[in-house]
């Protein structure tokens, strides 16, 4: 039940996010900017509980840290649950600089304001976290039941009961201890827990899609949602941290039904027809996408989807449904050109003639393919890189996202980097794959700048393509193609990549080991 107050209300929850410092000029007009689908989650979950809640959303709403301070003393909240997320798993890393920043500058103003942390990173590195970042407590898990259990403490400020807050780290006797690991919430009581998004509590009006994804009419990138159908993955792809806050490889599935209500309230009452379906792995379960697209059919919604798949998960037989339901991209995580490569970081058993002959069957169905790759993943070498662009060439996606290998908290790749004193990124926030002072992992035969510099390279190569220019021009016109092309021109600045592509820093131990285990 909820604690007695006098004034203000029991829950603030402050989403933090800066395009600016994580995408630099890219962000101004190419980037998206998504709900915070994590905030809006733990906001209805907590009004459900008779809670009164108020959200701020600082990258839609545009916001300093200095003016979510002052939003903060006229919401006069009990406890504030800043919500560490992004627009994908390692997005929360990357928004932790200014989570640490928004916390300094709450207590700055209020001293007396209580803060907890959440997210994909504080469950990653939940003691590091509650040391630098000047919160009070740290959650480790999902964040439902440690949010309920510390307000339903009637003053945060003693104490007292913390030591019964599930999923809890906190200071005892000046010292970080935690409380006990909490369950994540099974699958038939998702609905009840977490009821859907707090939609209200957010500037809907300020979202917009990623460029890409309104290809087809590239003027109409709002109104913009993003949501989730599932939580989690089975998969252990060893660069990857989606399952930091889960504690195991799991994927639990709301019901169609109930994520029907949810777009109704997009479809309806905010007229939103760009959506994202955030979930890790969408194209999985047969049974819950069936009954979903199978809904959205009957209903007759108009949306424009993008959803993530794998290889090895997409049947051919879901892809008519899927493209009727309105999935008009999918993303693909193909990682590397390289089987050996991909093998040595779990991600699948397919074969480079099955990624042709999937990406073939999904254009074929009229839906667009995002291509994800990874230069620099452990056993890449400069030959193996090339190949994973020669396949990213060839297969010509109508889109590809070109990374880095990054070592994110709460990842494998974060482990084995600790592990054997790889040097990763100072700031948080550098764990962004377009920031300054990006600095993506070493292999065994390759400089962390060389593989940057690769893949920077590769990223012009790719977009600037003939052969992809003009399959831009036939399918979305000649509109999308200068787009295309002036986004081409926005530089990004990089510490560890001199102007001419070249590494920016000399050989120091080139026979580094870093393979993974296996």
């Amino acid at each position: 039940m909820p604690a007695n107050r006098k004034t203000g209300v029991d829950l603030l929850i402050v989403c933090p996010g800066n395009n600016r410092i994580i995408y630099q000029d890219l962000a101004t007009e190419y980037a998206a900017i998504e709900p915070p689908i994590w905030g809006a989650l733990l906001a209805n979950f907590a009004r459900a509980r008779g809670y009164a809640v108020d959200l701020i959303d600082q990258e839609g709403e545009g916001l300093s840290a200095q003016e979510i301070g002052e939003r903060a003393i006229q919401a006069h909240p009990r406890l504030v649950a800043t919500v560490v997320y992004g627009q994908q798993p390692s997005a929360s890393t990357q928004n932790m600089t200014m989570a640490n920043e928004i916390a300094s500058q709450l207590k700055q103003v209020d001293g007396t304001l209580r803060i907890v942390m959440i997210g994909g990173h504080p469950s990653a590195l939940p003691e590091r976290t509650l040391r630098e970042s000047g919160a009070d407590f740290v959650c480790q898990g999902e964040g439902p039941r440690t949010l309920d259990a510390l307000l339903q403490i009637p003053d945060l400020a003693s104490g007292s009961d913390l030591a019964h807050v599930p999923g809890l780290w906190y200071w005892k006797d000046g010292l970080p201890a935690f409380t006990m690991e909490v369950p994540v919430i099974p699958q038939e009581e998702l609905s009840r827990t977490l009821p859907g998004m707090a939609w209200d509590l957010l500037p809907m009006q300020r979202y917009r899609a990623h460029n890409w994804h309104s290809f087809a009419h590239i003027h109409d990138r709002k109104p913009y949602a993003s949501l989730y159908t599932s939580l989690g993955c089975p998969f252990r792809c060893t660069f990857c941290c989606i399952n930091a806050p889960f504690g195991r490889s799991t994927i639990r599935c709301w019901d169609p039904e109930f994520i029907l209500g949810e777009m109704e309230i997009l479809a309806n009452r905010y007229h939103v027809e760009n959506v994202k379906i955030a979930d890790e792995m969408f194209v999985l379960n047969e049974r819950h996408l069936t009954e979903l697209c199978d809904r959205i059919i009957e209903r007759g919604y108009k949306f424009n989807f993008w959803a993530y798949a794998r290889v090895d998960t997409v049947k051919e037989r879901m892809l008519d449904k899927l493209k009727k339901a309105g999935f008009n991209w999918l993303a693909l995580g193909i990682e590397s050109g390289s089987k050996h490569v991909r093998d040595g970081v779990q991600k699948g058993r397919f074969q480079e003639d099955d990624i042709r002959a999937i990406v073939q069957r999904i254009k074929e169905a009229g839906i667009n393919v995002i291509g994800n790759y990874i230069f620099g993943l452990p056993d890449d070498t400069a030959e193996s890189m090339q190949e994973t662009l020669d396949l990213a060439v060839e297969l010509n996606c109508e889109m590809a996202n070109l990374y880095c290998a990054m070592a994110y908290p709460g990842s494998k790749l974060y482990s084995l980097a600790v592990e054997r004193g790889w040097a990763l990124p100072e700031k948080w926030h550098d764990f962004s794959q377009h920031s300054y002072e990006q600095l993506p992992l070493p292999t065994e035969h390759l400089m962390a700048s060389e593989v940057l510099a690769f893949r920077d390279r590769a990223w012009r190569i790719y977009f600037t393509g003939p052969r992809y220019l003009e399959m831009m021009r036939e399918k979305f016109g000649e509109e999308v193609v200068q787009h295309i092309r002036k986004m081409t021109t926005v530089p990004l600045r990089r510490k560890h990549v001199r102007e001419n592509g070249s590494s920016a820093v000399q050989p120091a131990n080139p026979t580094l080991s870093v393979k993974v285990d296996r």
